[in-house]
């Protein structure tokens, strides 16, 4: 009876997932179905339809064409990449030092960065702190902002607070400094949150807008959800089009806007798509192969 009431429990609750799941993926597909559509038969979809009528390419060269939306692209991915990999070294580096338990001002310490968790400084301190740094309209000025979370700081404290004290003692009998201990010891130990935090700074890069529309105003330097709210929000078709394109080729003036629009969307969440499987293979792995005994 007991294992009864446990499978049918379980069954409830793959349902509500699965519906959870869905919820969120059909969105998603209808989007993809609506970028990849036929111009001339886009028009039929309705509602949450997600399979394309037709198939065409056109939404997604014409978006990617335009070279503003490509030095976007390449900014965006350029400050969740650079951004991502200097955040997750410095917060394990911070977290390292931290979690020595013979550091003097620990506590002191801690309690500093709690208040920063806490009281958050304004936008508009924030801005005089990258003016002084000569860094407004710098694509550095997104790479170093908040370079260290202080929340994702707390959770690798904790885990490599979970790591024996005799390995980090039979290496230092052996000679190790807390270089080597770092690199050999703790980073391999670490993959898990590592992946975790890294995935969380990536996402957080990626779509910091409001930010970047105020640390960041030329041209050059936009990044993709700065131009991509003035397309969705503002309509505004010339940015992702380009007036040239517009003027030259009366096929391109004729596309569906909401196509344009999808296809602009999908390639704004491409990179996490691709990313995240490989990420949860990783991290799946390194649940197995992680396992720390004394």
């Amino acid at each position: 009876m007991l294992r009864n009431k446990i499978t049918v429990s379980k069954m409830l609750i793959g349902l509500i997932l699965s519906a959870l799941v869905l919820t969120m993926f059909i969105p998603i597909m209808n989007l993809i179905a609506r970028a990849l559509s036929n111009p001339d038969k886009v028009h039929m979809l309705r509602g949450y339809e997600i399979w394309p009528q037709g198939f065409s390419l056109i939404n997604f060269q014409v978006v990617l064409n335009n070279a503003l939306v490509s030095k976007a692209l390449l900014n965006s991915l350029f400050i969740s990449i650079t951004g991502t990999c200097i955040s997750v070294i410095f917060t394990t580096l911070a977290a390292y030092v931290l979690t020595r338990k013979h550091l003097v001002g620990k506590t002191p310490i801690m309690i500093f960065l709690i208040i920063i968790m806490i009281f958050e400084p304004g936008i508009v301190q924030e801005y005089m702190v990258i003016k002084d740094l000569h860094l407004l309209d710098s694509l550095w000025a997104m790479v170093f902002y908040r370079m260290i979370n202080v929340y994702y700081l707390i959770i690798m404290m904790r885990f490599l607070e979970e790591i024996p004290d005799s390995l980090i003692e039979a290496a230092r009998i052996d000679g190790a400094g807390h270089i080597r201990m770092f690199v050999k010891i703790v980073l391999p130990l670490a993959r898990i949150p590592l992946l975790t935090i890294g995935m969380f700074y990536a996402v957080a890069k990626w779509n910091e807008f409001f930010k970047s529309s105020i640390f960041l105003s030329s041209r050059d330097n936009t990044v993709l959800q700065v131009l991509l709210r003035q397309f969705v929000v503002e309509r505004d078709s010339t940015a992702l089009i380009g007036t040239a394109d517009l003027l030259k080729n009366s096929n391109v003036a004729q596309l569906d806007f909401s196509s344009l629009k999808a296809a602009t969307i999908v390639i704004a969440i491409i990179p996490f798509l691709i990313l995240y499987p490989v990420i949860l293979r990783h991290y799946t792995s390194g649940v197995m192969e992680g396992g720390v005994k004394e």
